[in-house]
């Protein structure tokens, strides 16, 4: 069970006692940027079309929100942060950089700590990259989704292919790491398409790249679309042959998945979220971000308002833009590991799963392991390949 309440302020007075649940995974902080020059049709991320940004008043805001999330983590080392959203690339150079300051001053950004910011491959974007290093980024993803130009205007993207790959040439030359995303099972695509598109994407000499099927979302575009018989996207058999390319076309570049969508050279994982997929604690700021904060008192699921005028309006007048804080109990805690850390190709932790008091379904989990569709050994279980494609069914399966 999850105890839930409304609240605009949230406060753990005693000292911080860390449980071991969630050390090891490490502590990051997300700051989301809500703001978009358009909005695409299939997303259904906490992003808004807002043309003129008081850039100023959202520093300064961003900077009180994270003081009060300090005020609820106690000391710690942050080991990654990540400006995601919306568009962080339309942020400036000197916002980005003011709100790590504060960061680094309000908990202390780790040595070699991974600093990553989202950005689109528009022309004006790129230009902004050697300004977000300067100011301590050390990490870009960019938001290609396509290598067709075709694709990437039904996908209401702002960009063309020749755009994304002179932006990607431009980010390789001020960072040393970065990753780009693309959209699979696409309007018409097939498993040829997909398999040229992403033996394209190999070979302009990336180490990291987020591989992700188009879903249909609730309340976007395309869910409008596809409910009228407009929209027509492959169907699980083909989307599940795209699957089965994309882990053989990685794996043969040295890439291998580390987790569902995402494919990495050794070393070259995004650490931020592996601190999610892990189970670690994040502090979320900004309008709609979320957060996993673990102090004695217990862990905590803190989201804050999504609309962004009235985040602003409530930082202004709380310090914070907190809408709800709900205490996660254990078996609680167990659920979102397992869920999260089944992603992985590394499993979980079982002894860690147990203590949070997480119990499986030890005859469906002895089917499944018959199956192929699970792997156990003494301290872990882990998804198979062909696990982690029906992921949302198995999980369920183990918990019932």
């Amino acid at each position: 069970m999850v105890a839930a309440d409304q609240t605009t302020h949230v406060t753990l007075d005693r000292p911080s006692v860390l449980p071991p649940n969630w050390a090891s995974a490490g502590f990051g902080v997300y700051v989301h940027w809500p703001f978009c020059r358009a909005k695409c049709p299939y997303c259904d991320f906490n992003s808004h079309v807002q043309r003129e940004v008081d850039q100023t008043a959202f520093a300064r805001a961003l900077v009180a929100e994270a003081g009060h999330m300090r005020a609820l983590t106690g000391p710690r080392a942050v080991d990654t942060v990540f400006f995601g959203g919306g568009t962080p690339s339309l942020m400036e150079a000197g916002t980005v950089g003011h709100v790590l300051s504060a960061i680094d001053r309000l908990w202390g950004i780790a040595a070699g700590a991974e600093i990553s910011l989202e950005a689109n491959p528009t022309s004006v974007e790129a230009g902004r990259f050697r300004g977000y290093a300067a100011a301590g980024v050390n990490r870009v993803s960019m938001g290609v989704q396509a290598l067709n130009d075709a694709d990437l205007k039904a996908l209401g993207r702002q960009h063309s292919v020749a755009e994304a790959e002179a932006a990607f040439d431009v980010a390789r030359s001020v960072f040393d790491r970065v990753s780009f995303d693309l959209i699979y099972a696409r309007m018409g695509q097939s498993v040829a398409d997909w398999e040229a598109e992403l033996s394209h994407a190999i070979a302009m000499s990336v180490d990291h790249v987020s591989l992700y099927q188009l879903t249909i979302e609730q309340g976007t575009r395309f869910a409008e679309l596809y409910a009228r018989g407009r929209l027509h996207v492959p169907g699980d058999v083909p989307a599940a042959e795209m699957y089965a390319v994309t882990q053989q076309i990685c794996e043969a570049a040295g890439m291998p998945g580390y987790e569902i969508s995402n494919h990495a050279r050794p070393g070259a994982e995004s650490r931020h979220n592996l601190i999610y997929w892990r189970y670690g604690d994040y502090a979320g700021i900004g309008p709609g971000a979320h957060g996993r904060i673990t102090r004695d008192a217990g862990r905590r699921a803190i989201s804050t308002r999504r609309d962004p005028s009235d985040w602003l309006a409530q930082v202004a007048s709380a310090g914070h833009g907190i809408e709800a804080s709900e205490t996660l109990l254990g078996p609680d805690q167990a659920t979102e590991y397992l869920m999260m850390g089944l992603r992985l190709t590394e499993g979980i932790d079982l002894a860690r799963f147990a203590r949070m008091g997480g119990q499986i379904n030890q005859g469906r989990r002895d089917d499944l392991e018959r199956m192929g569709l699970i792997a156990r050994s003494a301290d872990r279980l882990t998804a198979t390949r062909d696990g982690r494609i029906v992921l949302n069914s198995l999980i369920g399966e183990l918990l019932s």
